[in-house]
């Protein structure tokens, strides 16, 4: 299977980090193709400007300054998200990341007067997301999850109809242990060999 992973995080040191590292080794070895983007070793510009906001209906010129990012995207049949949940939501690299790449005439057609959006990223059958949240389940429930949500339901929304997707959370991250972290570690090690 070509897996597109999106890594999100400043920090080499960090459990994302581990978390990536370890996802790349298991998919290696269990035979997949594997593309990396890490947003911040790449220096990702999550800002979308005037000139590409301009640009950003039209089909001639939206895929320029976003071109490589946009080719992985194609290239992909499965999506792994792995980055930290913060204010409940996205990192700020991440969502412009979405925002500048998942570009309509490529990933969707734009809504007219009489037709609905229509999704165009079909080749895509598989959506994951590896996370840490600082809050409890029950909190980031009670807040809704709102970068769940753009993730499983709005990216997923532009995929192959029965696309198959999974959430993996290590919740009450602000007050993790060795322990907790070691079973997360595993139960997301065991998804990815199944995957």
């Amino acid at each position: 299977m070509r897996i597109l992973l999106v890594y999100c995080h400043p920090s080499a040191e960090s459990f994302a980090a581990a978390l990536r590292n370890m996802a790349v080794e298991t998919l290696t070895a269990g035979g997949h193709e594997l593309r990396v983007t890490d947003l911040h070793a790449l220096g990702f510009d999550p800002v979308m400007g005037e000139a590409e906001w301009h640009c950003y209906a039209d089909p001639e010129c939206n895929r320029n300054p976003v071109a490589s990012h946009v080719d992985d995207i194609l290239w992909a049949e499965a999506l792994l998200f792995i980055y930290p949940t913060w204010w409940f939501g996205l990192p700020a690299m991440l969502k412009g990341y979405l925002d500048r790449v998942w570009i309509p005439h490529v990933t969707f057609d734009i809504p007219t007067a009489t037709s609905g959006m229509r999704p165009r990223m079909q080749h895509i059958g598989k959506i994951a997301v590896i996370t840490t949240c600082g809050a409890s389940w029950f909190v980031s429930k009670m807040m809704g999850e709102p970068g769940r949500r753009t993730i499983l339901r709005g990216i997923r929304a532009l995929c192959l109809p029965r696309c198959r997707v999974r959430y993996l959370a290590h919740y009450n991250m602000d007050s993790s242990t060795p322990e907790s972290r070691a079973r997360y570690l595993g139960k997301v090690k065991r998804f990815l060999a199944g995957w």
